[in-house]
């Protein structure tokens, strides 16, 4: 079989494509970084360089292939990024028609059931509604929980400040997933490619409150006292901006907090819960130690 992977050596791309190899199938991998393109062709893969705002790059990409794994990337300086991500999946559809392609695995969010209030997730859901305006092609679209990799973030807070926290809800409880489960379940979808119509798998590993997440992730690093701090969306948007992100990013990541803390970004999810996938919290804070400790 035939496949494109976009998402360059990412978290779930790069496991995803090392997936792929392993099983014999020919993958291309998109990437927009020509420095990127000796490590995949050392996994095994052919890299396709070039950006994902080119139709005429993505339709020349994707011909061809049996299936197609869609993602897409952040975009740190757009100005309207919600509006970014709606544009992306608009090129990804154009391509994927004009490639004939009939089976696309797309990597969505919890959340993306909500039109609106729901930060960058919106902008997904906007996309997955591009594509499932395409006729006769099967689209997967996962819907994975809250990165554990995201948690990173806190580091530098944890370092200067001594706390972790962020405006997700005082005591509330994150559904989180580590990338690897991710790639994982994009591997099975795109090796069995039995998935018909337009349909969604919800992808997670973990359900802790932000308390346990506290303690777990403190216990790792010896802070075990480790206390989280919620965050008014005031507060957490000027964190961010402090932080270096700009204003759009941090108030579209802010709405996306907001939504978690109401619940209303997991209400879906939990109407169509999933069996949880193999890596906890605990197995994550090991990672978390290693980069805490060399930051």
């Amino acid at each position: 079989m035939k496949y494109v992977v976009t998402g360059s050596l990412g978290h779930i791309s790069k496991p995803l494509t090392e997936s792929l190899v392993k099983a014999g199938h020919q993958v291309t991998v998109v990437t927009s970084k020509q420095e990127n393109a000796a490590k995949i062709e050392a996994l095994g893969a052919h890299a396709a360089v070039g950006s994902v705002e080119d139709v005429a790059f993505l339709t020349n990409t994707f011909n061809g292939a049996d299936a197609v794994y869609t993602m897409i990337p952040p975009r740190w300086d757009a100005a309207d990024w919600k509006g970014y991500i709606h544009g992306i999946g608009k090129n990804y559809a154009s391509a994927i028609a004009a490639a004939g392609i009939k089976k696309v695995v797309n990597l969505s969010s919890v959340g993306a059931h909500m039109p609106d209030g729901c930060g960058p997730v919106t902008g997904l859901h906007r996309a997955e509604n591009e594509l499932n305006k395409l006729d006769g092609v099967a689209i997967k679209h996962l819907r994975p929980a809250f990165f554990f990799h995201n948690l990173m973030a806190n580091i530098g807070m944890i370092k200067h400040m001594g706390i972790i926290g962020g405006n997700y809800g005082d005591g509330s409880t994150m559904v989180m997933v580590h990338p690897q489960d991710i790639a994982a379940a994009a591997a099975e979808e795109m090796k069995d490619l039995s998935f018909t119509g337009k349909s969604v798998r919800y992808i997670a590993g973990d359900e802790r409150t932000t308390s346990d997440v506290a303690r777990v992730l403190g216990t790792a690093i010896g802070k075990p006292e480790l206390p989280w701090v919620n965050f008014k969306n005031e507060d957490s948007i000027n964190g961010m901006i402090q932080a270096g992100l700009t204003p759009e990013v941090a108030a579209n990541y802010a709405e996306m907090g907001a939504a978690m803390a109401s619940g209303a970004m997991a209400a879906d999810f939990y109407k169509n819960k999933p069996a949880l996938s193999p890596t906890k919290l605990e197995d994550f804070a090991k990672e978390f130690a290693g980069a805490f400790a060399q930051a």
